[in-house]
């Protein structure tokens, strides 16, 4: 698959999905290489921040919590910048994304320089910053679903389109997913087989 690296903060980094558990405190420009087991389709990671965890793996974070464990069993708490991705899918293949569906913690870089797919998604606005009030939190800005859980914006049904608080996303950064329908301008596609990095606060 790649690797995570982080390049100013100290964030717990962590990943989700077919991969069973996961979470490593990443130190500025520290590296993690993740070695995907074949067969895996899908998965998440995203930068947990302000964690204390004890000598068990116990503690809690800011943002992108995990149920207060070190190795996460379960998606963190919103909200959390996150990169997704979807390995070996129609005609062979890798769809990759940023998405701020469930917010905004850290600056994400998520890329590819393999051979057949140089691709590099950014979302590195100061969201936390100009955040609206309504989905302000300590270290981070919300996305409208977890905050309202309305079907406006959690868009169970699959039939919705952007709000006022989407645009706001999308507006600081053009390639991540702002709302759950947000495919046509978010989803980007390589080859699969193709490395992956992904770089929390580039």
């Amino acid at each position: 698959m790649g690797s995570i690296r982080d390049h100013k903060r100290s964030p717990y980094s962590r990943v989700q999905g077919d991969i069973k558990g996961g979470g490593k405190q990443l130190n500025p420009n520290e590296l993690w290489q993740i070695n995907v087991a074949s067969g895996t389709t899908q998965a998440r990671i995203w930068a947990r921040t302000s964690c204390q965890f004890d000598a068990s793996g116990r503690g809690s974070c800011q943002t992108g919590d995990c149920q207060g464990l070190l190795e996460c069993k379960a998606f963190g708490s919103p909200p959390n910048t996150l990169a997704e991705f979807a390995l070996g899918q129609f005609a062979n293949q890798d769809f990759i994304d940023i998405s701020n569906v469930d917010g905004f913690n850290v600056p994400m870089e998520f890329s590819s320089n393999s051979p057949g797919c140089s691709r590099v998604i950014k979302c590195t606005a100061d969201i936390v910053g100009q955040c609206p009030n309504e989905l302000k939190v300590p270290g981070g800005c919300n996305g409208p679903c977890p905050v309202f859980k309305t079907e406006e914006y959690c868009c169970n049904s699959g039939n919705c389109g952007p709000t006022n608080f989407s645009k706001f996303f999308k507006d600081r950064c053009p390639d991540a997913y702002s709302y759950p329908k947000d495919d046509q301008t978010s989803t980007f596609t390589c080859p699969t087989g193709t490395n992956y990095k992904v770089i929390v606060c580039p």
